[in-house]
């Protein structure tokens, strides 16, 4: 095969370095625009699995990048506040291996030289058009600026998104013992470190601080200043040098072409297009604070050379690098995408403790949990346990999720909430033993707070025939049974979520068609403006006064009602694009009157919803509300507008805010993943609920223990209510207990259940055959297995 290459990194040259050694007739041509000693940059780190990777491929290179190799256990934090007063913590069993970037790349340079590849230095790639057509595969391995990627935009699609933190890369001959993280203080914000030892003389130094801190220290006076190319901003190194001289302890900062940068989170649709295939920056970035571009650009090296040594035609190949390298590639910008973020608001983690602000520091990405740093540190996982136990004047030796907690006047035993989820198998809106089994088996599977699904305030405020509503009397004394097996026969609290359908209204049960209209015995929809939900979705009628006062009655009523029958709590559902949400987003909300426009108008009926509620409900009745802290929508609310809603129903009263996102249009581009909504939780705590003394719930797929725990013992929220895995598990609380080995106050067993703690013995998994356990961990004795960065097993 005749490949060219475009761009001498260590992505291509080490592409270049496979193809060779897996067969040496491939005829390979490297271009590349900088001299063989140039590089930029100093250290680069790699994971086990990476290095694991790289030994099974090519053994020399392996063997010479170890000589180099500067490893470590440990992550060091030290916490500067703005007195100066600096707290220091070591965090163990880690694992990590980083060397030269200047060094790697001259192996690789004397690998291709050893193996016959032609590298052309100092000179620039040929136009692509000619390449093609000239060679049987073209590589584009040429960075994030990629020459071949901008001329074929129409086919690979990317997208650049430009964050907003700056950073400049230095270097530095102080050698740290570990992986160094500096948090401090300044008089114009948060500034932080990140540093990590590359060899026996020198250790990587990133600056790293938000824009507006950056601007207001004085560091923009360099923006419009060019400098020439391979110079660096002596500026910046002065002044850097002066804030973090305590931590430099004497010793310099080293440059090379080190200059202030946004970083930019580059994606593609489509990795390759006919013989032309991206590879590294080109096709991908992840953030520097949770992993090496280098490393990411050899893994997708040996991808791509193993793809094209198993599959017999180049289109295969390709299709088959993609499908196995982007899955894993997003993965780890789902991960480093959340890093960035937190570090783009660590200054609104100012007031936390210092051992929570480092747990919360570690588990920011949510791939290192609080389980994870158990098993690597034992000693720095028990203190965060007692220090947060503590802080909430719980109970000692109980897992974060077993601690009590209040939400206004009422207290609960723990922290886990059943999620309200509709169940549509009402009658009438009556609730039936479906929903006394439902609620009352969370009840006594042991979560501390139970919530009905949203509990309709009119016949047509439904969602679908088969949603409950607590309308009038008859309602009102089913539910009052339903309330009364909680509070008799567990320790659980219950609440009542209380809605509207709004424009989402009149639609079959969700598994008859979800939002699909009925298809008959429709009713009509209200909402803020006549606009439909979706494609196929009814065309709302835009409320009147008379409609918006008849609403209010209809909530006040209910939530009257609610309490009769009980209920320790009301919570008022202004998400997912139902009556309330559809007044706050502007995707739905396009009035012209005082409830349309600015954020403050759409604001002003669900404030008078709540004002209304929270004057007919006793004052010891928590009053809660749930919203949509971002569309997920071009056009629709941001996080920022989440946190002004989340600060004006605060200011009115709500006792918590249950945050979750998105549902207000059937354009929304969600970014799903793992406790994907955490995030807007955490901000909305830290930057009002917390100050504020009003707790903050998080949703949205979370479904661990483990999971739960970290998010509480980070400071994220204050409660967890989990859906689906109620849905598993009606017991999921106690089994979590069981499984933590906790057996204390928040983790009861009904008295009937008390043997059920521990695991019938048939059930233990102690001892397993050889051959099982080695397919529980992936590895099949029959399978021949070849190195692959994802971890694959291949026959």
């Amino acid at each position: 095969m005749k490949i060219a290459i475009a761009g001498g990194g260590p992505g291509g040259l080490y592409f270049a370095t496979l193809m060779k050694t897996l067969d040496p007739s491939h005829d390979i041509t490297v271009w590349e625009r900088n001299a063989p000693d140039d590089t930029f940059g100093f250290g680069v780190v790699f994971s086990d699995e990476t290095l694991g990777s790289i030994e099974g491929a090519d053994r020399v290179v392996h063997e010479r990048m170890e000589k180099r190799f500067a490893r470590w256990t440990d992550i060091d934090v030290a916490v500067t506040d703005r007195e100066g007063d600096t707290q220091s913590f070591t965090v163990g069993g880690q694992g990590f291996a980083a060397m030269s970037r200047k060094e790697l790349l001259q192996i690789l340079q004397e690998r291709v030289a050893e193996l016959g590849v032609t590298v052309h230095y100092r000179t620039e790639t040929p136009d692509p058009d000619e390449l093609r057509s000239s060679y049987d595969l073209v590589l584009a391995s040429d960075g994030l600026n990629s020459q071949i990627r901008t001329k074929y935009a129409d086919r690979f699609r990317p997208s650049l998104d430009r964050r907003h933190n700056k950073y400049i890369w230095f270097g530095t001959d102080l050698v740290f013992e570990a992986f160094q993280f500096f948090v401090k203080q300044t008089e114009w914000g948060t500034m932080q470190i990140h540093g990590y030892p590359f060899s026996e003389s020198g250790s990587t130094f990133i600056v790293e601080m938000h824009e507006d801190v950056w601007r207001r220290a004085g560091l923009d006076r360099t923006e419009s200043e060019t400098f020439p190319p391979g110079t660096s901003d002596e500026y910046a190194v002065e002044r850097i040098a002066a804030i973090f001289a305590d931590e430099l302890q004497g010793h310099e900062i080293l440059t090379n072409n080190s200059k202030w940068l946004n970083f930019h989170t580059v994606r593609n649709e489509s990795w390759h297009d006919g013989n032309v295939v991206l590879l590294g920056d080109a096709a991908h970035t992840a953030h520097f604070s949770i992993g090496s571009g280098t490393k990411l650009a050899m893994e997708d090296a040996l991808a791509l050379a193993a793809c094209l040594h198993e599959h017999p035609t180049l289109e295969e190949a390709l299709e088959a690098y993609q499908t196995e390298r982007k899955p894993v590639v997003e993965s780890t910008q789902r991960a480093a995408q959340a890093s960035l973020e937190w570090f783009e608001n660590i200054g609104m983690y100012a007031d936390q403790a210092p051992a929570q602000f480092v747990f919360n520091l570690l588990t920011r990405s949510r791939r290192i949990t609080f389980e994870n740093l158990r098993e690597r540190d034992a000693e720095f996982a028990a203190r965060m346990e007692a220090e947060f136990a503590r802080s909430q004047h719980g109970e000692d030796g109980a897992p974060a999720m077993f601690q009590p907690v209040r939400i206004g006047d009422l207290e609960l035993k723990n922290r886990v909430i059943l999620s309200p989820m509709d169940m549509y198998s009402a009658t009438d809106g009556m609730p039936d033993d479906f929903h006394l089994v439902h609620l009352g088996s969370k009840a006594l599977g042991g979560a501390g707070l139970v919530m009905t699904e949203m509990t309709c305030v009119s016949p047509e405020g439904r969602i679908s025939p088969g949603c409950p509503g607590i309308w009038n009397d008859a309602q009102r004394d089913a539910w009052s049974r339903v309330a009364a097996f909680v509070h008799e026969r567990t320790t659980a609290r219950i609440g009542m979520q209380l809605g509207h359908s709004g424009r989402k209204g009149s639609t079959k049960l969700m598994w008859e068609g979800m939002d699909e209209p009925l298809d008959e015995g429709n009713w009509e929809v209200l909402a803020p403006s006549p606009i439909a939900y979706g494609a196929g979705c009814h065309v709302p009628r835009e409320a009147t006064r008379a409609d918006l006062d008849a609403v209010v009655a209809d909530f006040v009523a209910s939530a009257e009602r609610a309490v009769q029958a009980g209920f320790d709590l009301i919570e008022l559902h202004a998400a997912h694009g139902y009556l309330l949400s559809s007044f706050l987003s502007p995707v739905s909300n396009q009035r012209t009157d005082d409830y349309g426009g600015s954020l403050e108008n759409r604001m002003r009926f669900p404030l008078e919803v709540f004002d209304a509620v929270r004057a007919a409900v006793p004052g010891h009745v928590p009053v809660t509300v749930r919203i949509s802290a971002t569309d997920w929508m071009p056009d629709g609310n941001t996080d920022e507008d989440g946190v002004e809603i989340a600060r004006a129903f605060i200011e009115h009263g709500a006792a918590a805010i249950d945050v979750s996102t998105g549902q207000v249009s059937k354009d929304e581009k969600p970014a799903f993943g793992r406790s994907y909504q955490t995030p807007f939780a955490d901000k909305i705590r830290h930057r009002v609920a917390a100050p504020a003394g009003v707790r903050v719930i998080a949703v949205g797929a979370i479904s661990s223990y483990d999971d739960v725990n970290s998010i509480l013992l980070a400071g994220r929220a204050d409660l967890c209510a989990l859906g689906r895995a109620h849905l598993y598990d009606p017991n999921w609380a106690l089994h979590a207990a069981a499984e933590q080995e906790y057996a204390g106050p928040g983790a009861d067993w009904p008295d009937m259940w008390a043997a059920g703690r521990r695991r019938p013995p048939t059930s233990r998994t102690d001892k397993i055959p050889p051959r099982l356990q080695l397919l529980r961990e992936g590895v099949d004795d029959r399978v021949h297995l070849r190195w692959t960065p994802a971890g694959t097993v291949r026959t």
